[in-house]
């Protein structure tokens, strides 16, 4: 999903800088708003980060100028709201950058937009919207993690697209193309980080209730 340092225009680089701008301004007041009212779940928020850091380190060779790989970010978005993981996953995009030479300075901001602001926000969405209809718990954080997942290689295909559109087809055709190879790798990855980020609500419900439930997450469930 991290498109590589220097591979978008400058133009398309800072349009999706600016784009994400208001989101982070946003998850910064989030960020300080909930570790004011919830002290000791900061812990619980550095693992999310941790989380979305490990699980979006793992990438495997994809599109042309980016990779697949999990992002991680439906967890804390489920826990914090989507609004913290866009800082979170801000942070965890710009070490990776700089540490691993995984994505790059100047496409941050596109891959901020994509990982840290669309796949937090539709893992919000699928979660509060499953909840809503009565969805048991482990079902509605299968799907908020994985279609979180599948929501951030859409935009990425889309960024992709836009820069590059196909010489005969066009944007949509560029948008096939590149959305067709991600879905080689990222299906199955979409569905295996479903499991694993129910696997982790299920163990933080058993070993950090407390924690949970001064977030009020998830209640009703069952001590």
């Amino acid at each position: 999903m991290h498109i590589m340092e220097g591979f978008l225009p400058p133009l398309h680089a800072a349009a999706w800088g600016l784009a994400s701008l208001p989101f982070l301004v946003m998850g910064a007041r989030s960020v300080v708003r909930v570790t004011r009212e919830h002290p000791r779940a900061k812990l619980l928020l550095a693992s999310a980060g941790a989380f979305a850091f490990v699980l979006s380190a793992l990438k495997i060779p994809s599109v042309t100028g980016s990779c697949s790989h999990p992002t991680g970010t439906g967890l804390g978005a489920i826990l914090f709201g989507p609004a913290v993981m866009a800082v979170l996953g801000a942070i965890v995009l710009l070490f990776q950058a700089l540490l691993l030479a995984h994505g790059g300075l100047t496409t941050l901001g596109a891959n901020i937009f994509s990982m840290a602001i669309v796949g937090p926000w539709v893992a919000y969405g699928v979660y509060r919207l499953a909840r809503t209809l009565g969805g048991p718990l482990s079902l509605a954080v299968f799907l908020a993690a994985g279609l979180a997942d599948l929501a951030t290689y859409l935009v990425t295909a889309t960024q992709l697209a836009l820069a590059f559109p196909d010489p005969v087809s066009g944007f949509l055709g560029a948008l096939t193309k590149f959305g067709g190879i991600f879905a080689l790798t990222q299906v199955p990855l979409a569905v295996i980080e479903g499991l694993l980020t129910v696997l982790v609500v299920n163990l933080l419900i058993q070993y950090s209730r407390d924690d949970l439930d001064e977030l009020a997450f998830a209640p009703g469930v069952v001590r």
